[in-house]
């Protein structure tokens, strides 16, 4: 798994780093077909913002956060980020397992 960490207009300083790749484990331990993780945090003014795209087989799924604080809006990214990746895994793995429903009954 590629992770990218970038920042428009603030300095990624190690802690930052750490504090975004712990968050990120959290998720990706549910998800083993991750392929690469592009991360960005910006600040404009007083907003502090955080967006991740996560790609996995077959689909991107994009996440973002604002907030007053940037560890606050990388806490809020991580909890959406969670939510979208258990919700596709749930629709990834739901997909066409149930036979029993769509068998024809059988005359005896």
């Amino acid at each position: 798994m590629n992770l990218t960490i970038t920042g428009h207009h603030v300095e990624v300083t190690p802690a930052i780093r750490e504090y975004v790749n712990t968050k990120l484990d959290r998720v990706i331990r549910h998800f083993d077909n991750v392929t690469s993780v592009n991360v960005i945090l910006s600040v404009e003014k007083l907003r502090q913002k955080a967006e991740v795209t996560l790609h996995v087989r077959g689909k991107d799924i994009y996440v973002e956060s604002e907030d007053g604080d940037m560890y606050a809006a990388i806490d809020s990214m991580a909890d959406k980020l969670d939510r979208q990746v258990l919700k596709y895994k749930g629709k990834n793995h739901d997909h066409g397992h149930d036979t029993l429903k769509h068998q024809q009954p059988t005359e005896l």
